[in-house]
């Protein structure tokens, strides 16, 4: 079903509340961090590359983030180190 222009969906209007309130969630997230005096680790440093990727041009920037937070390998890992996804890659063990 296709709409007529008059029954067009306006996305900033149904979005805009929901991602205002997402990105008040990462700002207060990284408030709380920095205040606690919590060591900032791999996570922290890939959720703050990623914000940046949000102002670049193009409409591919959910998948640029998520390969920016994602293991880049292809091939299985010897073990596992933990049994939780952490969400953002650390890179190779050293």
């Amino acid at each position: 079903m296709q709409l007529r222009p008059e029954e067009e969906i306006n996305l900033i209007d149904h979005g805009f509340m929901a991602s205002r309130a997402k990105l008040l969630d990462i700002a207060a997230f990284l408030d709380r961090i920095e205040r606690s005096g919590q060591a900032r680790d791999y996570r922290v440093d890939a959720l703050c590359e990623a914000i940046k990727l949000l102002d670049q041009p193009g409409a591919l920037r959910a998948r640029r983030i998520l390969e920016a937070l994602s293991d880049p390998s292809q091939g299985p890992i010897p073990e596992a180190h933990t049994k939780d996804a952490a969400g953002a890659y650390q890179g190779p063990a050293s």
